[in-house]
Parts: structure tokens; sequence; C-alpha cells
């Protein structure tokens, strides 16, 4: 476990995988690859294999130790629905979630479609939070996948925001993150394209939490949009009545 993690969404985070293979745009510039590469540098024996997809199963009960509750980001060194994942150690890592129901957990993905094959066979307590990654309007469709899978609270993180995203289905969300690409060489992020989320956002009455602007220095660049810091998070009971008022304008449709 990592405490008091840099990542502006979450508490602490919990890698029982390590390493991945790149799926999309959004990983030409992947934090995790040049962590995991400079910790291995450094000695660090989880990350012996740099980047190459690593299970960790001696790190699977650790989150049932900690006694104090903790918004957990899950694998954010990796990315838990990647082929290199057996469907086996997938349950297994919800298996635990769902024993250490006293944590919320944040699973994030890019591998949309392979969530939604195995979604069926996982458990889906209410302290796990399930999201994809969006980088660009190329990218909706993951969207489509994750509203098919039963979470209590299903969340977007459109970062590396790589372009306007300008007809975002938010049927189904109860939480929008969005963050610029940052690092040697990073595009620059439309503030256009932020604030049209933001609207969005408003008008759908879903949670918006704006992450950074990137760039090569992304603590120069900070994080304020139109004056202010968006820090929005999501409740369980919001996501709840979002989803009752969805269902009774159905039945009464």
């Amino acid at each position: 476990m990592t405490t008091n993690s840099k990542i502006e969404w979450t508490e602490c985070t919990w890698n029982n995988v390590t390493g991945c293979s790149k799926k999309s745009k959004g990983c030409r510039r992947c934090y995790a690859e040049t962590m995991s590469r400079r910790l291995k540098g450094m000695g660090q024996k989880k990350y012996q294999n740099g980047f190459q997809p690593t299970i960790h199963p001696e790190c699977l009960m650790e989150p049932l130790l900690w006694k104090k509750s903790r918004m957990v980001f899950v694998n954010s060194m990796s990315d838990t629905f990647q082929e290199a994942v057996s469907d086996d150690f997938i349950r297994s890592i919800f298996q635990t979630m769902e024993q250490a129901d006293w944590h919320t957990f944040q699973v994030l993905t890019k591998q949309a479609e392979r969530l939604h094959q195995i979604a069926p066979d996982l458990p889906w307590p209410k302290n796990i939070w399930m999201g994809v990654t969006i980088e660009s309007g190329d990218y909706l469709f993951r969207a489509d996948y994750l509203r098919s899978v039963p979470a209590v609270l299903r969340f977007l993180s459109l970062e590396p925001l790589l372009g306007p995203i300008p007809n975002l289905d938010l049927s189904g969300i109860g939480w929008v993150i969005v963050g610029g690409e940052s690092g040697p060489g990073a595009l620059p992020v439309s503030e256009d394209w932020v604030v049209d989320i933001l609207d969005q956002c408003l008008l759908a009455g879903v949670p918006f939490f704006f992450k950074q602007w990137g760039g090569r220095n992304k603590k120069q660049s900070g994080r304020t949009l139109l004056g202010r810091t968006w820090d929005e998070t999501p409740t369980i009971q919001q996501s709840l009545q979002k989803q009752f008022s969805k269902e009774e304008e159905k039945d009464n449709g």
C-alpha cells in the first residue's frame, strides 16, 4: 500500500498487479511505465520485471489488514482487466474487496470489453466503484460497456484528455474526472474541451473533478478551472437516487 497518494481523487493505492501493455492513445506517455522502470533501477523487488505485466498474489490480502477506512485506487500501476491477468486472479481481487467492506475501492480500466465479459461472474458490493478511461471521442464505446456493469457507482476518467468530447452520454454515470496529459512531450489540453465537459456534467447533475492541466510541469500548470478548483466527489446515496430516478422515468415512459 502507498499511503497519502499523490493522485488527487484517492487516498491510497493497492497494487496487486504491476506492469501493463499499451492499449490506446492515452497510453503513449504512461506515468506507470516511467515509474516502474525507475523503481526497478532503485532495486524495488516488486518491480524487478519493470513494466512487464506481473501479478502479486502475496498482496491480495493487504486491505484486510488496514483497520482505518480508506479510499483505495486499485492497481494504479497497471490495469486489472488486461489479458495478462487471469479471470481467477481478478475474481480473487474482487473477493478481497468484498470482504474489506469498510474501504471504498476505485477500479479503473481501458479494457472495457474484458470488464463487460467477466462482470457477471464478479461480486459487486456497494464499496466497489468501477470506472473506464476515455481519452477522446474515439473511445466512447467504453462507457457503453461500463453501463452494463452492476456497480453501485460507475465513473469516467477523461485523462489524459486528448480531444473534445462534445456528446458525452452520462446516463448511468455517477462521477467524471478530467485531466490533461503530463510529462515530456505532453500534448496541450484545450480549456474549451474541459469547460464543455464541465457544462455537460452540470446539466446532468454528475459530480465533476478536475485533476490537472498537465504539461511538462503539471505542478506549475496547476488545476484551477474558471477561477476555482473542482473537487466534487460522489456519494453512494446520490448514485442510488439517480439510478432510481432513471428507472422510474423508464417505468413511467
